[in-house]
């Protein structure tokens, strides 16, 4: 039986290896994160690795926009590998390979191996290939290829059970017969990802490999691909997949879940990483979370065996939870770049509990600095012009509020809401927002007379 057990004397190294033929979305970097998580909770390596052997599909500027997804996450890494500058390697490895007869040409076409497949469901059967291109003569092979076929390439299992401990699903057993000899090299000469990805992750010493459930299968035939090639074996963790909040995969809609989106939509990066590191843990986040607290936190064994679920709704939560956390030396650039130059810590202060999006912050300087439309019903014209002459003199702090609105209950018997809204929404334009005491001090005794005048 081909059993695992761990690579021996090695710290932890892990690694992230997209393929540049899109954009990051939120599936693969809930991948990236617990990858550079547990990387980082064990003061190990991270490795990023492009994948891109696909030279029809690969595109430098998904590259680039992988690498500026990383960045703006605020991961970074240790080592940096693309598969493109590795040919010769994976070349080494299917000669050493094919000298001892684990790799052999096979050159059934993609509609007889699936007649073949048909067959075998027919009877009952398991589709495993047949391995009937090992049976071939010389001859034969010859006679294929002068009628033009180019053989694909196939890695030869053995015949015993492949088991390992892994970290996300426990113990794993693959019985001999239940997988097919996989195709390592294409027609054209070029290797597929399982043999590129095997030899990647020997030689650059990766000690783990975590990754989704789907890849489980793969998993039980690169470990005998490992131990083919002599490489030592890493340790696996497959997690349950994503899914949306109706249940479903999120794979078919990736496009609207890309991180450009979500930066585009407002979302703070540290309210991502927050949300996704958690999902699927009995631990959720609050917001008050760093990147190193999220380091600290960081147990693989916390994640649980059901497949998590993407709530947009949690997300925006969390996002609003961390912009409250925020302290405002980590924004005052970015309100600058708003056009918010006066914007201070006073204002930031008074204003960060009661927006969702940094983007938000606009509307609010317009409140304090700026101007705006005052929502003035024409039952409260009198009573506004009864507040406006009770207005205090000015220096104004954070107790001028509460003097102007006890003087003016006292003056025109209002109280509760019929006393308080009114004033809101004639100094903010909005039913709802930060709190009075604070904003009253930020806008004015000057603009607060004029919105008050209609």
């Amino acid at each position: 039986m081909t059993s695992v057990s761990s690579a021996q004397g090695l710290s932890t190294k892990v690694r992230f290896a997209p393929s540049p033929t899109g954009r990051l979305h939120v599936g693969n970097t809930r991948t990236v994160l617990i990858n550079w998580l547990f990387a980082r909770s064990r003061s190990g390596e991270f490795l990023l690795r492009m994948d891109d052997t696909d030279t029809e599909r690969s595109k430098k500027e998904y590259e680039n926009g992988i690498i500026e997804d990383l960045q703006w996450l605020g991961l970074d890494w240790d080592e940096f590998a693309r598969q493109a500058a590795r040919m010769d390697r994976y070349d080494l490895a299917m000669d050493r390979l094919k000298a001892e007869g684990r790799l052999y040409p096979c050159y059934e076409t993609q509609e007889e191996l699936e007649l073949r497949r048909k067959i075998q469901l027919g009877q009952g059967k398991p589709p495993v290939y047949d391995r009937a291109a090992i049976d071939l003569t010389n001859e034969e092979r010859v006679a294929l290829e002068q009628q033009g076929r180019k053989p694909h390439w196939r890695f030869r299992l053995l015949d015993e059970p492949v088991e390992w401990d892994d970290l996300g699903r426990g113990t794993v057993r693959f019985e001999p017969g239940h997988l097919s000899d996989p195709v390592l090299v294409r027609e054209d000469g070029r290797p597929l990802y399982t043999l590129s990805s095997v030899v990647d992750d020997g030689e650059l010493l990766i000690t783990h490999v975590i990754r989704g459930e789907d890849h489980v299968a793969n998993t039980a035939v690169q470990v005998q691909l490992f131990q083919a090639l002599g490489y030592e074996v890493p340790e696996f963790a497959h997690m349950p997949l994503m899914m949306g909040a109706d249940g479903k995969s999120l794979s078919k809609r990736v496009g609207s879940l890309s991180l450009a989106d979500l930066r585009e939509q407002g979302v703070e990066p540290l309210a991502l990483v927050a949300y996704l590191s958690r999902l699927g843990t009995s631990i959720a986040a609050d917001g008050s979370e760093k990147m190193a607290d999220l380091i600290s936190m960081f147990n693989i064994a916390d994640y649980g065996r059901a497949s998590p679920r993407y709530e947009p709704e949690e997300l925006d939560m969390l996002n609003a939870k961390v912009i409250h956390h925020t302290d405002f030396l980590d924004v005052e650039e970015r309100l600058k770049a708003m056009g918010l130059d006066g914007a201070n810590e006073a204002f930031w202060n008074a204003i960060r509990g009661n927006i969702g999006k940094i983007a938000d912050a606009e509307y609010w300087g317009q409140v304090c600095s700026g101007s705006i439309e005052p929502d003035i019903d024409a039952e409260d014209e009198d009573f506004i012009k009864s507040a406006a002459d009770l207005l205090p003199a000015e220096p104004w702090d954070e107790t001028t509020w509460n003097t102007w609105i006890n003087a003016t209950k006292e003056a025109t018997g209002r109280k509760g809401k019929g006393l308080f809204m009114p004033l809101r929404k004639a100094l903010t334009g909005r039913p709802h927002g930060p709190e009075l005491k604070d904003l009253l001090p930020l806008i004015g005794r000057e603009r607060v007379e004029s919105r008050l005048a209609g």
